[in-house]
């Protein structure tokens, strides 16, 4: 029950601080998505350096699973995709798709390797 809890909890406080970044940067900068893009990409860093600390079991279940789970947003990304493609902006979507699964990517492998350096 505590498992639940904690992921509960955590994915709470992402999902929040998801619609809170998306509503202000995506707004502001909506010609790709750049609030949706920076929590992804922060996401998948953040991800990538907690798999790699080998944390206490509740702190992954909060953070890893429920607040970082929420805080990203595969679908999200999905929708924004789609809507630039039906909006015609075909240059907007490309970058928006190749940026987000490359930096995403890459800052995961980051955080992964800073995680590992870290406990060196």
């Amino acid at each position: 029950m505590l498992d639940l809890a904690l992921v509960a909890a955590g994915g709470f406080l992402g999902a929040i601080s998801r619609y809170n970044i998306s509503k202000i940067l995506n707004k502001k900068y909506s010609f790709i998505y750049l609030g949706t893009f920076l929590i992804n990409i922060s996401g998948s860093l953040l991800l990538g350096f907690l798999v790699n600390i080998h944390l206490n079991t509740n702190i992954n279940l909060f953070m890893g699973i429920g607040f970082l789970g929420a805080f990203t947003t595969f679908s999200t990304f999905k929708v924004e995709s789609l809507s630039l493609v039906h909006s015609k902006q075909s240059k907007q979507f490309l970058i928006y798709f190749f940026l987000t699964y490359t930096i995403g990517i890459i800052f995961a492998l980051i955080g992964f390797w800073f995680g590992k350096e870290l406990l060196a």
